[in-house]
C-alpha cells in the first residue's frame, strides 16, 4: 500500500511538472500522460495487475471502491500538494483495474483566457432560462462552467447551487453565496439534487450532467419557473444537443418538450479542444443563442434549419464550429490538419483554408458554397461573410 501511494505521488507530481492535463494507468503498458493533447508513454515499468490495483487502493475512497466492485467504475477527486486536485475515473477492464486522473486547474481561467464567446456574459446574467455547455469528453466544458461561475461570483449578488461529480473547482463565497453538493456524498443523484435545490431559495443551478430523461425534465422545468439553469450534454453541435434532448423523451412525450424546451433554452455553447502551436491547447466554439426564430424551429421540430440561423445571427452573437476552426487556423494558432479533424464539414473548411492560402477573395466564392445550404435564397450570408471579412 505505502509503495502504490509513493508511486502515485511520483507520477501525479510528474503529470504536474509536465503541464500534463491527464494520467492513464492501464495493465500491460508504462503510464502514459496526455500532454499538449498527444498521449505520451512514461519511460517507467510495464504496469501489471499488482501495480494497477495498489496505485487504485492508494487514493480511492472506500465508498467508491465499493462501488467499483458493485458497478465496474467509480469517479472522485482527489487533492494532491499546494492546491492541486485530480479528477479520478476508476474502471475494470478485461477483469484488470484501470484508471484516468485529470488534472483540475488550481486557478479559474477569464473568459479573455479561455476566449469566451461575448454572447455568453449576455446570458449568464438572465433572469432564468437553461445554458448548455456541450462538446466530446474531455474538451473543457468544466472549466467554461467554472470560468461563468467565477464571473457571476466576482460580479453579481446570487445564490448558486451546483450538483456535480464530483466537485472539480471550489469556489469561495465571494458575491455570491455558493453551496456546492457532490453526488453521491451530499445528495443521491442529479434528478433529486434539482428537486432539493428548488427548496433552497436558488437563483442559479449548476447541473453538472444531464444523463437521463429525469435529470433533463427536472433542468427543463426548474429554467421555466425563474432560475437560471446551466448544464453540460456531450454532443458536438447545437442542433445536435436540441436533437438530443428530445430524443430522450418517448414520442407521445416529445411534442410537449419541444414547445417546454423552445421556452426555456436560451443558449447552447458547444466546444472542442485543439492542440495549439508551438505548445499547449486551445479551444473551438460554437454559439447559439436562442431567438425568436430559433425558439420557432425547435417548437415546429426543424432543428435541421438551426445551422442557417446560426450562420445568419452575427449581430446576436452566433457562429458555426467551423467559423471558430478557421479563426484559428487563420490566426496560425492551429494546424490545419487538426482544425479539418474537428471539423463537421471538412471538404468545404478545406475549400475555404485553400482559397484563403492562395490569397484568392473569398467573398464571393465562399457565399456561393455556403448559401447551397440554405433553405432560403435570400442575400443574408452573403451580407455576414463580408462583414465578417471586414471584422477580421
Amino acid at each position: 500500500m505505502a509503495a502504490g501511494t509513493v508511486q502515485i505521488d511520483k507520477l501525479l507530481t510528474t503529470v504536474i511538472q509536465l503541464k500534463a492535463s491527464d494520467l492513464h494507468i492501464t495493465t500491460g503498458q508504462p503510464p502514459v500522460v496526455r500532454h499538449n493533447g498527444r498521449m505520451r508513454r512514461l519511460e517507467t515499468k510495464i504496469l501489471d495487475n499488482d501495480d494497477t490495483t495498489g496505485l487504485m487502493k492508494s487514493i480511492t475512497p472506500d465508498r467508491c471502491q465499493q462501488e467499483l466492485q458493485e458497478k465496474g467504475g467509480s469517479d472522485f477527486a482527489i487533492e494532491f500538494v499546494d492546491g492541486y486536485r485530480f479528477r479520478v475515473a476508476i474502471f475494470k477492464q478485461r477483469g484488470h483495474i484501470g484508471m484516468v486522473l485529470r488534472r483540475i486547474p488550481s486557478a479559474f481561467l477569464s473568459f479573455e483566457q479561455i476566449g469566451m464567446p461575448e454572447a455568453v456574459k449576455r446570458l449568464i446574467v438572465r433572469p432564468r432560462g437553461l445554458l448548455l455547455v456541450t462538446g466530446p469528453t474531455g474538451s473543457g466544458k468544466t472549466t467554461s462552467l467554472a470560468s461563468m461561475m467565477n464571473f457571476l461570483n466576482n460580479n453579481y449578488d446570487r445564490h448558486i447551487i451546483t450538483l456535480e461529480d464530483p466537485i472539480e473547482y471550489y469556489h469561495k463565497h465571494l458575491k455570491c453565496t455558493v453551496n456546492q453538493r457532490e453526488i453521491g456524498v451530499d445528495v443521491a443523484d442529479f434528478k433529486e439534487g434539482i428537486k432539493r435545490a428548488l427548496r433552497m431559495d436558488p437563483d442559479i443551478i449548476l447541473v453538472g450532467e444531464m444523463r437521463d430523461l429525469e435529470t433533463i425534465h427536472a433542468a427543463i422545468e426548474a429554467a421555466e419557473t425563474g432560475h437560471v439553469v446551466f448544464g453540460t450534454l456531450h454532443t458536438n453541435s447545437a442542433s445536435a444537443t436540441v436533437n438530443r434532448i428530445i430524443d430522450v423523451f418517448p414520442k407521445d412525450q416529445q411534442d410537449q418538450i419541444r414547445t417546454q424546451l423552445a421556452t426555456a433554452l436560451i443558449g447552447v455553447l458547444s466546444q472542442t479542444l485543439l492542440p495549439k502551436k508551438p505548445e499547449g491547447v486551445v479551444a473551438a466554439y460554437e454559439m447559439m443563442v436562442v431567438t425568436p426564430a430559433i425558439s420557432n424551429l425547435i417548437r415546429e421540430n426543424k432543428t435541421y434549419r438551426i445551422d442557417s440561423s446560426i450562420q445568419t445571427g452575427k449581430k446576436d452573437g452566433m457562429f458555426l464550429m467551423d467559423e471558430s476552426l478557421f479563426r484559428l487556423w487563420k490566426a496560425d494558432l492551429v494546424a490545419k490538419e487538426e482544425v479539418l479533424l474537428k471539423s463537421s464539414k471538412p471538404l468545404e473548411l478545406a475549400a475555404r483554408i485553400l482559397q484563403a492560402e492562395r490569397g484568392e477573395m473569398e467573398e464571393d466564392e465562399e457565399d456561393d458554397d455556403e448559401d447551397e445550404d440554405e433553405d432560403d435564397d435570400d442575400d443574408r450570408p452573403r451580407r455576414r461573410r463580408r462583414d465578417e471579412d471586414d471584422d477580421e
